[in-house]
């Protein structure tokens, strides 16, 4: 099973590698994809929205309410934080 730490960064990449930054968003629902019930453990995808609006607290992840659902993007202030974040995990 993997840690919260692993989790937020598994997303953050993820919406890294697609290029979602600032006004280049995505769905909320999508940060689930990719993640089995093996890696979440029991809680499975409730654990990982709590973690993304965890993130979207700490302003790493910026939301954008629409009609349809919430998107999401990372936040271009946070750029520096995020990419020193990601190259600690390397």
């Amino acid at each position: 099973m993997l840690s919260d730490d692993q989790i937020k960064s598994r997303i953050i990449l993820k919406l890294h590698r697609h290029g979602k930054w600032g006004a280049s968003h995505t769905s909320f629902e999508n940060l689930k994809k990719g993640f089995t019930q093996r890696d979440t453990g029991k809680q499975g995808s409730k654990r990982v929205d709590k973690l993304g609006h965890d993130m979207i607290k700490h302003n790493l992840i910026l939301s954008k309410p629409t009609g349809y659902g919430l998107e999401v993007s990372l936040n271009p202030a946070m750029k520096q934080e995020i990419l020193e974040y990601l190259d600690n995990l390397e």
